[in-house]
């Protein structure tokens, strides 16, 4: 979290979804950053420590999908919370990691930033608790 605003990461491959994604992100209130693909989402997440949660796509071009990278972020960077999408394909949330949350698209605005606000207060919930 960066002045009080929970930061998201938008990681797609689409400029034009990419931008709608940001924009809905920025709209909730959120801090938003946005990568073109897998590798370069891990470039941010290696150099800041302030993302709370990502918000991906599943298929793109690089060395990952969205399921890899989700993956790889919940081994990597445990607390950050996992939002995926796909056009393509209905994924079962068990292939995902435990926590993460799964959309179809074209998803419903107000259905991810329930989801987005969801995760992050579960967050905060969580770091009251301990």
């Amino acid at each position: 979290m960066k002045n009080g605003r929970s930061v998201v990461l938008v990681v797609e491959d689409s400029p034009i979804i990419r931008m709608g994604a940001v924009e809905l992100v920025l709209s909730a209130g959120y801090e938003a950053l946005d990568a073109c693909d897998a590798d370069e989402a891990i470039r941010i997440l290696e150099l800041r420590d302030d993302i709370d949660l990502v918000f991906t796509d599943v298929q793109m071009p690089g060395t990952m999908d969205g399921i890899k990278l989700s993956h790889y972020i919940r081994d990597r960077w445990p607390p950050v919370k996992l939002i995926v999408a796909s056009g393509a394909a209905i994924l079962e949330e068990s292939i995902l990691p435990g926590g993460s949350r799964f959309f179809s698209k074209p998803y419903d605005e107000l259905t991810i930033t329930t989801a987005i606000a969801h995760l992050l207060a579960s967050e905060t919930l969580h770091t009251r608790s301990i």
